[in-house]
This record gives structure tokens, sequence and C-alpha cells, in this order.
């Protein structure tokens, strides 16, 4: 509002006042030359060293819990602030028990604004809560703020740009509560740690057995000793289940997607895993999906580390319906290079005649291989080994509740959220 004109102005009504010495003149100009110097100055530091911190009671968290949000604003100098108001950007899907979010013109994000007014030094804080409506990686921020000088004559903003995560993992029930069997229900287990042989590991050989298979003959040496000579194998104690999520709805993924299909499928996976990590699995996590703003697909190896669990939910919160490949693919690509003795779990909303392939392929190379299907009728027989294990789950019977597993919001930042999902790296 004020400018350089506004100081010629008063260097105008001084001269004005010495010649006809009107005194309201004078009055005006010592306002222009004193009150808007110390309001501009005033308001160009309002800003400098005042901090805006939030923080959650959790940072992770399942659909239909209530987290408690503290707002703090410090004000670090001397110099009073008459007024500050902040306008504060997360996603719609996370409201305020009490209060509200202003939208956006897209919906998907909304503003909370607020104002305070400061003294020298001071913290204010004000504590709110919100509900996580639905599975998704929620950033919070950018913060505006906007302040100025005591008499309201200029207006000073800046943005902060750093982001704060709230992570909502998907729903998980019991294995029971989905129609899987109490006990075993991804095959038979004799012991908490079975030992099995690892063929990618040759420790040695020995002479042939009876009960040996063919498949583990060492050609070279038999043919050096004239006798059957078998590979040994290197013993491994680990119980291996990796699961793979198909994020497709349809046969061909271009057709679209089920948002509501496809949030059963996350929440049925899982599920799965967090009652394989209970019975001491080693758990891992693949889909054809990937996170907003990537194009590649998630991949959580499995490991023993203490938070795998976490781990594997936090990757399910992120994956969107944008598909990188198909799951025949995924699967086919991704079994070799897993342990072996693996049990490879398929969770999927579809069943094509490439996946079933894929699966007795995977079968006649000795894998273990289960498949959970959520379709509402078989579109096609299951033409599978006996040995491989079917679950039909017809999606509209799933327990599930269905308010809570709205389409995720995109998110509100052109970024990729920290996630560190390959291999053991953080």
């Amino acid at each position: 509002m004020f400018s350089k004109a506004w100081l010629q102005l008063a260097i105008i009504l001084i001269v004005v006042h010495l010649i006809f010495d009107v005194r309201a003149v004078l009055v005006v100009s010592a306002f222009l030359l004193t009150v808007v110097p110390v309001a501009r100055w005033w308001s160009r530091r309002s800003l400098e060293r005042v901090v805006y911190e939030r923080g959650f009671s959790e940072r992770r968290a399942f659909p239909g819990e209530v987290l408690d949000l503290t707002l703090r604003l410090t004000n670090g100098k001397l110099l009073p602030l008459g007024w500050i108001s902040t306008e504060d950007r997360w996603s719609m899907a996370l409201p305020l028990e009490q209060g509200s979010l202003f939208p956006s013109p897209t919906g998907q994000t909304g503003t909370f604004r607020s104002a305070f007014a400061v003294r020298g030094f001071e913290r204010i804080t004000r504590r709110y809560q919100i509900r996580c409506t639905r599975r998704g990686f929620y950033p919070f921020g950018p913060v505006q703020f906007s302040s100025g000088d005591i008499w309201g004559l200029f207006t000073h903003t800046t943005t902060k740009d750093e982001l704060d995560w709230l992570i909502v993992y998907p729903q998980v029930l019991p294995l029971e509560a989905l129609g899987f069997p109490p006990k075993e229900p991804f095959g038979e287990t004799k012991a908490t740690w079975r030992i099995l042989e690892d063929p990618s590991r040759a420790v040695g050989i020995r002479d042939h057995r009876p009960e040996d298979s063919f498949r583990h003959i060492h050609w070279k040496a038999t043919a050096r000793r004239q006798d059957l000579q078998i590979k040994v194998y290197e013993p491994t104690t680990s119980q291996n289940l990796v699961i793979f999520v198909n994020v497709a709805t349809f046969a061909r993924h271009w057709e679209g997607t089920l948002p509501l299909l496809l949030e059963q499928v996350i929440a049925v996976a899982a599920s799965i895993a967090s009652h394989s990590v209970q019975e001491r699995y080693l758990v891992g996590l693949m889909a054809n999906g990937s996170i907003p703003h990537s194009d590649q697909p998630i991949k959580v190896l499995p490991s023993r580390r203490p938070d795998q669990l976490a781990r594997v939910l936090e990757a399910l919160a992120a994956v969107s319906s944008f598909t990188t490949s198909s799951i025949e693919k995924l699967v086919l690509s991704e079994s070799p290079r897993l342990p072996w003795g693996s049990t490879l779990i398929v969770v999927t909303g579809v069943v094509t005649e490439e996946l079933l392939s894929a699966l007795v392929r995977l079968h006649d190379v000795g894998r273990r291989t289960v498949l959970v299907t959520l379709e509402d009728e078989p579109s096609i027989p299951y033409t599978l080994p006996s040995s491989t294990l079917v679950y039909h789950l017809p999606a509209k019977d799933l327990p599930f509740d269905q308010s809570l597993m709205g389409e995720p919001e995109e998110w509100a930042a052109e970024v990729a959220p920290p996630l560190h999902l390959a291999g053991d790296r953080r």
C-alpha cells in the first residue's frame, strides 16, 4: 500500500506547512516519516526466528483410529507479534474431530487455518484430534505464515516447505475371520524351524540313494566316477514367505481399476503378513503396483529385522493403483532371486490363464505356491496341481469395514515419501 511516492508526499506536506502554517498537514507528514518506516521494519522482522512444529501422538496408525495432533508456534525473538496467521495443508482424508479444513479446488487436500498473538520469546501450544479414515501416506505441509506490524499497515508472508508424514496402515483381521483354516493355513509345517536344502548352494557330492531325485544328480562327477553322484546342498532353517500382491482388478490392467476390490486385496495381504510374522516366518512382500510419482514395483525382501512387519505394512499403505507389470511376469522374474523353500502367496482380485500357467511353471520347478483369490465367482476353472493351495475368498463376503476402504487420496506434494523398501537397507 505504501511506496516511495508517500515519502515524496511527506516532504511536499512539510513544505506546505512551512509556507501556509497548516499543522494538520504536519501531523500527516510526521506519521508518514515515523510510523510507516517503523511499521515496515516491524513487518520485515516479524517472521524471523518463528518456529512452527507439529507433534503426533503416533506416526503410524490403522484406519478408524484417532490421533492427537499438537501444533506449537514459538517466537524466538524479543519483538512481539500482534498477529500471525498460518495455513497448513494436509489431506481431507484426515479430518479434525473438532473443527474443519477448508477444501482446495481439487478436493483432495484441505487447509487448516489458525491465528495467534505471540509475545517475545513465547511459545503457544494447541492440541487437536484427527481421525484416520483410510490407508495411505499423508504429508502435512507446506505451511504458509503471514504476519506484520502491530498497526496492520504491512504484511509479510513466507512458506515453510518441510513436510511431516503420517502413515495409515491397511486394515488387519485374523485369518480365521477371513475364511482361512485356523491351523497351518499355508501348508503343513512339522516343526517351528524345519530344515530345508537350498539348491542354489551346493557344498559337495555323495553316492546316489533310491529316494534321491534325478534333478539333483551331478552329471560331471557321475561320469568321472562311473557311478551316480548326488549334489549335497547347504541346509537352511529359515521359513520364508513372500506375498505377491496383484493391484490389477481387471484381466487387462489398462481397462481401469475397482478401488474397493483393490483395498480388499491389500487388506487381505496385510492380514496374511501380520499372521505370518506372529508365526515367526521371514515375511517379504512384492507388488506390481508402485508408490505415486514412481514407476518401480514395490519390494520388501524377507528379513529377520524386528520392524519387518512395520516395513511390510508401510509398503502396503503406499501402494497405488498404477500397475507396473502383470502379476505373472513379476512372480516369474522374482522367484529365482528368492531363497529356496520359500512359500509364494499370490493375492489377487482377478485370476487369468497367464497367472495359472505361471503357478504351474513354479510348481514344476519345485516351488511351493498358494493362490488367494477374491473373485466373487471364479472366471475360469483353477487347473492347478493338487499340491498348490487355493483359497477362494469372495470379496463381497469379507468382513472388512468398507467405510474405511475409500480410495487413498493423491499426495498433496509432488515428492515421493521417505520409503526404504528394497533389501535390508534403511
